[in-house]
């Protein structure tokens, strides 16, 4: 039983869980980051205002971010190669966001206004996204 354990909480695994779950932290970071100050809306504050639909909507995109960024750990060759994916992987979410503001017109003024409805829908979208982006982020071979 020990021996299986040595085995995998050795150096190498320990050290590589390390970097990627840092990397992956930051990269999360930064995508909030991103993502909070490129949408109209401040979700920030209106989440601190108890605005659920900001939550919701800003959940979804999380979501839908963390979705393929899993993947990609999982199935990357490097911690460039995770991070080049990821960051692909953050621009499909983002332009999932203008597509579906484009198309539900005033998205972020009904996030602001605490319609559930709208948050709901662009949480739904930004999560299938995430999934879409995941399968499609997997070696074909």
């Amino acid at each position: 039983m020990f021996d299986a354990f040595r085995q995998s909480l050795n150096e190498t695994a320990v050290l590589g869980f390390i970097v990627y779950i840092v990397v992956a932290a930051l990269l999360f970071a930064l995508f909030q980051f991103i993502y909070t100050h490129m949408t109209p809306h401040k979700e920030f504050d209106l989440i601190r205002g108890n605005n659920p639909a900001a939550a919701i909507a800003l959940g979804g995109s999380l979501v839908g971010f963390a979705l393929p960024a899993s993947s990609i750990i999982s199935y990357s060759v490097s911690v460039l190669d995770f991070v080049i994916w990821v960051v692909i992987a953050a621009i499909v979410q983002l332009l999932a966001f203008f597509v579906t503001s484009w198309v539900l017109k005033d998205l972020s003024g009904r996030i602001a206004r605490g319609e559930l409805a709208a948050a709901i829908y662009a949480a739904s979208v930004a999560i299938s996204i995430g999934l879409l982006n995941s399968a499609c982020m997997t070696p074909s071979t």
